[in-house]
């Protein structure tokens, strides 16, 4: 199934941030660019990196005014014991949504059922809750906290500026392309 273009669904799960519990919504996630970062487990191998790399790059999101939402089947009470028990995990700022029942994962179409995990996806959701951009890697492909920065830049940029396109491994302050007529053929 293609997501792009899709409103993400009305939801609410129980999340962790920051040594608190919390709920968070759709109604939370609007009107401001958000991330959803699914990984399939707590206490694992290639997680933990990935939501490391995240954190240091959490202030460049928020610069965005994004914000992301981590995501995997372990209730918000496993959040905080891994937080607890884990520098790298610690450290993290941005919410950790509790999935155990799967709602998210199934509703982003990443969950496993057989192994009740969800796969590595990210889901670029734009501030009216429209998806504008994802990709899902197997349960051993770690990802570039530096490109879905980038990605992220690049879905703003194309939203702000509809009649110009970014191409490949542009970033903010880069030439951008007006598609036309006159370049048929020329790239």
């Amino acid at each position: 199934m293609n997501f792009v273009g899709h409103e993400i669904e009305d939801f609410k799960v129980n999340a962790y941030q920051d040594g608190e519990t919390t709920e968070v919504s759709k109604k939370d996630v609007l009107g401001k660019w958000s991330i959803f970062f699914f990984y399939p487990a707590d206490f694992s191998f290639v997680c933990p990196t990935e939501l490391e790399a995240l954190q240091d790059k959490y202030e460049d999101f928020k610069k965005a005014n994004a914000d992301i939402y981590s995501v995997s089947e372990d209730t918000e009470f496993v959040h905080k014991a891994w937080a607890e028990a884990s520098d790298k995990i610690g450290k993290i700022k941005y919410h950790m949504l509790a999935d155990p029942a799967g709602k998210l994962a199934r509703m982003f179409d990443v969950l496993d059922e057989d192994a009740g995990q969800a796969y590595r996806g990210v889901f670029i959701v734009d501030p009216d809750g429209i998806i504008q951009s994802y990709t899902i890697n197997n349960m051993g492909i770690g990802r570039s906290a530096d490109e879905i920065l980038r990605t992220l830049q690049a879905a703003q940029f194309v939203r702000e500026h509809g009649d110009r396109v970014c191409p490949a491994n542009w970033k903010p302050g880069q030439d951008s392309i007006k598609p036309s007529l006159d370049l048929v053929g020329k790239l």
